[in-house]
């Protein structure tokens, strides 16, 4: 599994944001189009009538971001020490994004949970618009493109690969 942008890609299955657990909410992009998962909000819109699919809410990552993940992190950490009995750390959910997904019939707003916990780089919020967009294309396009993306997901082991490789894969997606 790795996040690469905006997506997690476990294998072969790509998802916008964090892969969904149990009834968690997510957004899983297959081959026949874009699945909504968890309570209160399944359902697939076929690719053919997906014509746009966008992101809002993405945290961008920054130094504010990154030093607040920090602290909460210690507090959390004396608190547990301070209080050890039955006061243990309360594991607060992430952030949500919404994945609007534009048909003829209209727009639907999915949740997916973020799966980077301090944001993400300014470059690959772009890059992962633009690669969205690339899949709302056409068939032939998403079909590529999606294919490409899941057989990296495949062939890759280890963790999400640093900043340069996510970029460098992002641009080769979008083409």
């Amino acid at each position: 599994m790795a996040m690469v942008g905006l997506f997690w890609i476990v294998e072969g299955d790509v998802y916008v944001g964090a892969k969904p657990s149990g009834p968690a909410p997510g957004v899983r992009l297959t081959p026949e189009g874009v699945v909504a998962l968890g309570d209160g909000q399944a359902g697939l819109h076929l690719w053919e009538d997906v014509h746009a699919l966008t992101v809002a809410d993405v945290p961008v990552k920054s130094l504010k971001r990154q030093a607040g993940v920090v602290k909460d992190l210690a507090l959390g950490t004396v608190k547990e020490l301070a209080l050890p009995m039955g006061h243990g750390l309360v594991d607060e959910a992430p952030a949500l994004m919404t994945v609007r997904v534009e048909t003829s019939d209209g727009e639907d707003e999915l949740a997916a949970y973020v799966a980077a916990a301090v944001g993400y780089p300014q470059t690959e919020i772009d890059l992962s618009h633009a690669l969205l967009a690339r899949l709302t294309e056409g068939a032939a396009t998403m079909e590529t493109t999606l294919a490409a993306m899941s057989e990296w997901g495949r062939a890759w082991e280890g963790g999400s690969p640093r900043r340069a490789e996510r970029e460098e894969l992002l641009r080769g997606w979008v083409g």
